[in-house]
């Protein structure tokens, strides 16, 4: 049986505008640049420029198109002509002229190495098909007999997997050394052969080949006693195989697929006599504005009742909204940066006086939020990939955010302050006999820092630092 009810919600619902805010704030400058671009290109309304026409008029028609303006349109929101216009130049423009060259990438190497061997026309194609299956550090991730399976379906070339074995060690001749490896241990071994021979080599390519599970655990003394083998000639050996290349494919600059960003820097910071002063260079980010010759067309194609005047007319109307929204998205995302920005310096201004980090007060996302009236999800935002320039170089705005524990005097210390602690000790350490994660909570204790077992290690793993057993060294 159906039944009519009323019911009442309360449904949160975001603006137009809001929803371009929230998109803009989290884009660092580059890609603000290329988004405001994509934007000009799709929507003809909206302009790069002075506030001014953006081409000559005639003199009679001046009068009548100077002060054309959203303002008069039959809208429900008329908008005052000052939000049409928004300046993004910083103070110091400095236009950045981005330069690159192209380098022979990984694969165009290998190929052309290609060309010099002396292969019939099917393992040609057998061995490019190889080279096209190398991953980025020059590995073949995949066995030899999936090669066969995709030789057979791709090319229609029917092999076996000794012929694909064969090849691949042509593959495996190849600058740079190491290429074509299907692993780790291969790799290094290919590499080792190729030295002259000593007493180091032969010792070296026994560990590889041999004892490479013990070697990579750290398990010196297995390794001397089942190789009979002295200390002595294992640190030769060992010192061989330390100046391998594990990734032999990322030595070659491929700039076709480089992955590496240009860091922008959101905001520069200049300490002038003991004033933090911060600005917000934009670079080549344009000037925008709204483009009057569409407003005008839309003040002409009010009085049309016709269907194409009507249909002209709504086109145009939500071009200029859209413009709108976009240009007052920016000036918000700028506002919000600016107040965000501000609020971090104020609250970490003793560092930004004199770069130290000791200096680095507990930060949480929370702080900045209580500080500018904004939500944590909009702060969380403004951080993301954003940079600040400073006396003391480009940082992520991430780095100054940290928790905060108590040391022995009752004082609330940055994390970043006990992990910075952490390193040193680790790097002070004897590398014969290691520091453990309980011994470094002994060394913390006595500089009055009370912390967990548990907590050493979770700063250890965070700052990319092994165990003790895998940091002896003989």
């Amino acid at each position: 049986m159906l039944k009519q009810t009323t019911q009442q919600k309360l449904v949160q619902r975001l603006s137009p505008l809001q929803i371009q805010t929230i998109k803009l704030l989290e884009l660092p400058t580059l890609e603000l640049e290329q988004k405001i671009k994509k934007e000009i290109e799709e929507n003809p309304v909206l302009d790069e420029g002075p506030a001014e026409d953006s081409e000559p008029i005639d003199d009679s028609d001046q009068e009548e198109r100077k002060d054309v303006s959203l303002s008069d349109f039959q809208t429900d929101d008329p908008t005052p002509s000052y939000k049409l216009y928004v300046n993004n130049q910083g103070k110091d423009l400095k236009p950045e002229y981005n330069t690159f060259s192209v380098r022979e990438s990984f694969q165009q190497s290998l190929q052309q190495q290609l060309g010099y061997c002396e292969l019939s026309d099917n393992d040609l194609k057998i061995a490019q098909f190889i080279v096209g299956m190398l991953d980025d550090d020059g590995y073949l991730r995949r066995d030899i007999d999936s090669l066969c399976d995709d030789l057979s379906f791709r090319l229609n070339i029917e092999t076996t997997p000794s012929d694909v074995e064969r090849i691949l060690k042509v593959i495996q001749g190849f600058e740079p050394c190491g290429v074509g490896a299907r692993n780790l241990q291969e790799c290094l071994v290919i590499q080792m052969e190729s030295h002259s021979d000593c007493q180091a080599k032969a010792d070296a390519l026994a560990i590889l080949r041999t004892y490479f599970d013990e070697f990579t655990k750290k398990h010196y003394q297995k390794i001397m006693a089942k190789a009979g083998m002295s200390e002595r000639r294992l640190k030769e050996a060992i010192a061989e195989i330390v100046k391998l290349n594990p990734r032999p494919g990322g030595q070659i600059d491929d700039s076709y697929s480089e992955e590496a960003q240009q860091v922008v820097p959101d905001f520069l910071l200049e300490n002038d006599n003991g004033n933090l002063i911060m600005t917000m260079p934009k670079f080549n980010v344009p000037e925008l504005r709204v483009n009057k010759r569409y407003a005008d067309m839309l003040v002409k194609s009010a009085g049309n009742s016709t269907r194409e005047g009507k249909e002209a007319a709504s086109f145009v109307k939500q071009k200029l909204d859209s413009a709108k929204w976009f240009i007052e998205a920016i000036k918000q995302r700028q506002n919000t940066l600016q107040n965000t920005m501000n609020a971090i310096i104020d609250f970490q201004h003793d560092y930004f006086m004199e770069g130290d980090e000791t200096k680095l007060r507990p930060m949480v996302l929370k702080n900045i939020a209580e500080k500018t009236g904004l939500d944590i999800s909009t702060i969380s935002r403004v951080v993301n990939c954003k940079y600040i320039q400073t006396q003391f170089g480009i940082f992520p705005l991430k780095y100054f955010f940290s928790e905060g524990l108590l040391n022995e005097s009752g004082d609330e210390v940055s994390t970043r302050e006990i992990k910075n602690i952490l390193a040193k000790s680790i790097n002070e350490e004897d590398k014969r006999n290691p520091l453990t994660d309980e011994e470094l909570v002994a060394v913390l204790n006595e500089k009055g820092y009370r912390v967990a077992r548990r907590t050493v290690a979770k700063y250890r793993e965070q700052l990319n630092i092994p165990i003790a057993r895998l940091r002896h060294e003989l």
